[in-house]
C-alpha cells in the first residue's frame, strides 16, 4: 500500500495481527516445561492493585513485534506485561502476538528466563550483525524502552533485574532477591515453595505487606481450609454445650431432680 500525503499512521498502512506470523515450527529452543510453568506463575499472580484485570496483558512465548521500518521483525519474550490496554485485541479477540504499531501501548515489564543458547543475548553480551535484526536487549532497551526487564537464571537461582535510568539499563539493587516496583504497587521476588508439585525457586509477585500474591488455586485451598476450621470451631463449640449439658444434668439428679421434667416459666 502507498503511502499518502498527509502520511497515513502505520495502523492503517501496516499489517494487523492477523496478517504477521504468530508461531515457526521451525524455530529453535522450542520451550521446555519450565518455561512454560514459571510464566504461568507469574501470571497467576500480576494482581497490581491499581489496575483492573480488564486494563492488563501478559504474554507468555508471545511474537512481539516492535518497529514499523521492518514489520517482519519479531522477539519472543519469556513473559511480559503491558498496563493500560484491554486484556483482548480491540475488546474483542484474542491476541496472535503483540504489534507494537496496532497497540500502541509498549509493554512495562519483560522476563526473560535464561536458556544455555540465549544466555549473552539476553543479557546484552552479543553484538548485532549488520544483516540481522537487533538483539533482545537493543530492542528492549533501545527501541521499546521497557521501564524494566528481568532476567532469571533458574540453574543457578540468579535473578537480575534491570532498570531503565538515562535511556540505558542499569541493574537495580534487590533486597534479599526481592524489587519493589511502585509504579504497579507490586514486588518481584524468588520464593522457594512447592508450585504444580514441583519444589525449588520460583519467580513470583508480592504485595504491600510483603505477601506472596495467591494463585487461584491456593486461594480456593485457603477458603476451602477456612471452612473446614470455621466447622471444626462450630463442632467444637457445640461439644462443649454438650458437657456442659451433661454436667448440669448429673447435678441436678445429685439434688433429686429430674433435668428431663423441670418446670417451665
Amino acid at each position: 500500500m502507498y503511502q499518502t500525503d498527509p502520511p497515513r499512521p502505520p495502523k492503517e498502512i501496516l499489517p494487523t495481527m492477523y496478517h504477521l506470523k504468530s508461531e515457526d515450527p521451525e524455530e529453535p529452543g522450542l520451550p521446555d516445561e519450565f518455561h512454560d510453568l514459571q510464566p504461568e506463575l507469574l501470571k497467576q499472580t500480576f494482581q497490581p492493585s491499581n489496575y483492573s484485570s480488564e486494563e492488563l496483558f501478559t504474554g507468555t512465548d508471545l511474537n512481539l513485534y516492535y518497529d514499523p521500518r521492518y514489520p517482519q521483525w519479531y522477539k519472543r519474550p519469556d513473559w511480559f506485561a503491558v498496563l493500560g490496554v484491554s486484556h483482548l485485541y480491540e475488546q474483542r479477540d484474542l491476541r496472535l502476538s503483540y504489534v507494537i504499531w496496532q497497540e500502541g501501548v509498549n509493554p512495562f515489564i519483560i522476563v526473560e528466563l535464561l536458556s544455555p543458547g540465549t544466555e549473552e543475548e539476553d543479557l546484552g553480551q552479543t553484538l548485532r550483525d549488520v544483516n540481522k535484526p537487533p538483539t533482545k536487549w537493543q530492542v528492549y532497551e533501545q527501541i521499546l524502552r521497557i521501564p524494566y526487564y528481568i532476567v532469571f537464571n533458574r540453574y543457578t537461582d540468579e535473578l537480575q533485574i534491570f532498570g531503565l535510568v538515562t535511556n540505558r539499563y542499569q541493574p537495580l539493587i534487590l533486597n534479599q532477591g526481592q524489587l519493589w516496583i511502585e509504579e504497579i504497587q507490586l514486588g518481584i521476588g524468588l520464593w522457594r515453595g512447592n508450585y504444580q508439585g514441583i519444589e525449588r525457586n520460583w519467580l513470583r509477585w508480592y504485595d504491600s505487606q510483603g505477601n506472596w500474591i495467591l494463585t487461584p488455586e491456593e486461594r480456593e485451598y485457603k477458603r476451602a481450609e477456612t471452612e473446614r476450621q470455621r466447622a471444626e470451631d462450630i463442632g467444637l463449640q457445640l461439644e462443649q454445650e454438650r458437657q456442659k449439658a451433661a454436667k448440669l444434668a448429673e447435678y441436678l439428679r445429685s439434688l433429686g431432680l429430674d433435668p428431663d421434667n423441670l418446670p417451665r416459666n
